[in-house]
């Protein structure tokens, strides 16, 4: 059945462990199905139960799946496969709006920020055994986030919000823990829940977030975290509204103990006002990446929370990558400073594309979601469909796949760097690509 591997291990964490290494190396390859639990629990001398164990810990990494008699194979696609991988390649000719990159143009140029960082590294080079966190950067981070209503708490640095979000999660949750995650939501982050042996648990979302009922819901069934986008959600556009929030912060005040994490990537280049739920949960983190209004390669974002979750996100920081480099910190700290990104025209760059099409979709009586950000999210009966008829008008688009769990077919439409005149032929070819796919003769 396994040929030559040999699966070991004493504990269920053990046995878990040696499939995962014979999934890496490939000598379990996908399909290939695991002894019957009772059976291994007898060649490896142990009870049954460690067995069902590790199984379990499998199956909510995205290792292995079950399918009764059938039994317990290597999945097909593991967790660790990135959702990214669900792409469309443009060939010659063909626009791609599939990416979810800001415009380039509307970033600010970076030469004179890390000139500055270089100028004051060289009056005084970063050493080990300092701070983790520039006293510069934190207090205008910090700042920022007493104007917008954020609880106080201590700033930490991480290299993107998806690393905050892990590092939030690694210090707080384990393996086997469930988090409620908005369906539909950001990929990457789909992709990080199971791969941190997780569970996720769909919120389903409007124009205005999480939907409250969604989230008692999830709450109701015993998710140790809630992770939610106050705006710019990636990929529908939805940005929390004050009475959103409020109805938000009363279902989660009826769970203290639960783990609430914000993510604001899209401040810099939204001009929605921000309504934070934090402060009803004795846990939480607020995440605020610079990748979207200052650009990706940065790779910094300020953290803040309640003290102990930023407390044990530095102190595990230490024990790796000991902190992100304030070289970095000190440029965009340099970028705050001296308002490098105006954000009000930024999101009017955005706004006038993404609310063009959204407005030319209706008048083509079709659906189309974008309050705030850089994308719309365009829902089609047939997605697979959709995709090739948009690659075929010369459209390139990301299908719906690589955010959604339980949420119905969609595109998603990256619009910086569209022209005026790419909205018309644009929201034609989604109109024509929306329904349902056209019927097909084989006579």
């Amino acid at each position: 059945m396994l040929g030559e591997y040999r699966i070991e291990g004493r504990r269920a964490s053990e046995i878990a462990a040696s499939v995962e290494r014979g999934v890496g190396a490939g000598e379990l390859v996908p399909g290939q199905v695991l002894p019957p639990m009772r059976e291994l629990a007898l060649t490896l001398g142990v009870n049954p139960n460690t067995v069902a164990a590790a199984y379990r810990t499998l199956r909510e990494r995205g290792v292995i799946e079950t399918d009764g008699r059938r039994g317990s194979r290597v999945r097909p696609r593991p967790a660790t496969t990135a959702r990214g991988s669900i792409l469309v390649d443009a060939p010659a000719g063909v626009r791609d709006v599939s990416k979810g990159n800001p415009d380039p143009g509307l970033l600010p140029p970076l030469g004179p920020a890390l000139a500055e960082a270089a100028r004051r590294e060289a009056e005084r080079p970063g050493l080990y055994g300092e701070a983790p966190v520039d006293e510069g950067f934190a207090r205008i981070a910090r700042a920022a986030l007493d104007a917008d209503g954020v609880p106080d708490g201590p700033v930490a640095v991480a290299s993107g919000s998806l690393d905050a979000v892990e590092r939030v999660l690694a210090v707080h949750l384990r393996p086997g823990d469930a988090v409620a995650v908005e369906d539909p939501g950001w990929g990457s982050l789909l992709d990080l829940i199971p791969a941190l042996g997780l569970r996720p648990v769909p919120m389903t979302v409007d124009d205005e977030g999480p939907l409250p009922e969604a989230m008692a819901r999830a709450l109701r069934s015993g998710v140790r975290a809630v992770i939610v986008t106050d705006r710019a959600q990636n990929p529908t556009g939805a940005a929390i509204g004050a009475a959103r929030a409020e109805e938000l912060r009363q279902v989660l005040a009826a769970h203290p103990d639960v783990l609430l994490i914000e993510d604001d990537h899209g401040h810099g280049i939204v001009d929605l006002p921000l309504h934070p739920l934090a402060g009803v949960t004795d846990r939480w983190a607020m995440v605020r990446s610079v990748a979207k209004a200052h650009g990706p390669d940065l790779r910094i974002a300020a953290l803040t929370g309640d003290a102990v979750t930023v407390d044990r996100v530095l102190g595990r920081q230490r024990l790796g990558p000991g902190w992100v480099s304030r070289l970095l910190q000190r440029a965009v700290a340099h970028l705050w400073a001296t308002g490098a990104v105006d954000a009000a025209a930024v999101a009017a760059a955005y706004a006038e594309p993404r609310d063009g099409l959204v407005r030319a979709l209706e008048r083509r009586g079709v659906e189309g979601h974008g309050r705030s950000g850089m994308n719309v999210w365009v829902p089609v009966a047939d997605e697979t469909g959709a995709v090739t008829r948009l690659l075929g008008a010369g459209w390139a688009v990301a299908p719906g796949a690589r955010f959604r769990m339980n949420a119905g077919p969609a595109v998603r439409v990256t619009v910086s760097g569209l022209t005026a005149s790419d909205i018309e032929p644009l929201a034609d070819a989604l109109a024509a690509a929306a329904g349902p796919a056209p019927a097909r003769s084989y006579g």
